[in-house]
């Protein structure tokens, strides 16, 4: 199968690594991974695997599979063109729109399968699967890779827990404007070593901010936008964080979350409308049975998928729908999703 993996922004390349190692594994597929420049500067992966900033190019190649993290993928490239998700936050109204680009939505777990469903009965031109999400593959392969540079930061600050900070980057949404005392109070008052790791999206006025601060605290580290942040969860036991998908990626790791005026309907871990709250939230969000209780709520519903196959699936499921469909050669869209498409991505020749 001819897959692309398709990276609008920089965070689908860290969702899509282990969907290009698992076709690599499967030794029988040609992948090319497709990067738009304009929001991507410098693409980790140029000296190691085949890929492009030209849209005439994934065209010219004829893609029969098309994987995209992200909401609009061109309607003019043939291939059957597949919704992965970059993240959890069913909270966000943009999660649930209906663009009319994909063939297919690869769901994560029950919770999304049963909404996407009801959606695809009512537009009808589109499928579901749930396969889990992609990230979850990297997760259980990679889970204790980081355990000993952990111990060797926490020796090194003399402190017990890792705390990361990982806001939005939405500046109706974030926590970044008013966070900073709290952190303070944090590391002055708890036995705790501060990570902050923020959106690639979020505003330079904020990560200049916080860098620069970060550089007076003997115990807070900040790390660069180009950095997985997938690693530096792994590395920590408690996130603090607002309305951003991180916070159910760490849920699923069985961890304790604390958020900040989340705008979540439903909230399955700690969240405070004062900053001024945060220590006790900090506290009970890692002993209260409740809490514990709610964490476990997501990962049977929002992915149970932990077993390392979501890849595998996802592979699977294309040539299923190839097999039964063909593949497609574009898809009908009105004249306004088709210019949206032409806009961001250009046009090509057939």
């Amino acid at each position: 199968m001819r897959i692309v993996l398709f990276c609008e922004n920089r965070y689908a390349i860290d969702i899509l690594q282990p969907l290009y190692d698992e076709a690599l594994r499967q030794q029988r597929h040609e992948v090319l991974w497709y990067v738009h420049a304009p929001k991507i500067q410098r693409f980790p992966l140029a000296e190691k695997v085949r890929w492009t900033d030209s849209m005439q190019t994934v065209y010219d190649f004829q893609p029969e599979a098309i994987y995209v993290p992200g909401n609009i993928v061109p309607y003019y490239l043939p291939g059957v063109k597949i919704q992965v998700f970059h993240g959890y936050a069913a909270e966000k109204k943009d999660h649930w729109i209906i663009r009319r680009y994909f063939d297919t939505y690869f769901t994560q777990g029950p919770y999304f399968t049963s909404h996407f469903q009801a959606l695809a009965k009512k537009y009808g031109d589109f499928e579901v699967r749930e396969t889990g999400w992609t990230k979850q593959d990297w997760v259980l392969k990679h889970l204790h890779d980081f355990d000993e540079e952990k111990r060797q930061l926490l020796e090194k600050h003399g402190k017990k827990q890792v705390v990361i900070y990982a806001p939005t980057f939405s500046p109706k949404l974030t926590s970044l404007s008013v966070m900073k005392p709290a952190l303070e109070r944090l590391l002055k008052e708890r036995d705790v070593l501060l990570l902050m790791k923020f959106h690639p999206l979020t505003a330079k006025e904020w990560t200049d901010e916080y860098r620069e601060w970060a550089q007076h605290q003997e115990h807070a580290i900040y790390i660069e936008a180009s950095e997985n942040v997938t690693k530096y969860q792994m590395m920590s036991d408690v996130m603090l964080s607002d309305t951003s998908s991180a916070v159910y990626e760490f849920l699923l790791l069985d961890r304790p979350v604390i958020t900040y005026q989340t705008i979540a309907k439903d909230i399955y871990w700690e969240n405070i409308l004062d900053v001024n709250d945060l220590l006790n939230a900090f506290d009970s969000a890692q002993t209260d049975p409740s809490s514990i209780e709610k964490r476990r709520w997501i990962v049977q519903n929002y992915d149970p998928h932990l077993d390392g196959h979501c890849c595998e699936r996802m592979i699977a499921e294309a040539e299923d729908y190839i097999r039964r469909h063909g593949v497609p050669t574009q898809r009908q869209l009105n004249l306004w999703r088709k210019y949206t498409s032409i806009k961001t991505f250009g046009r090509i020749h057939r």
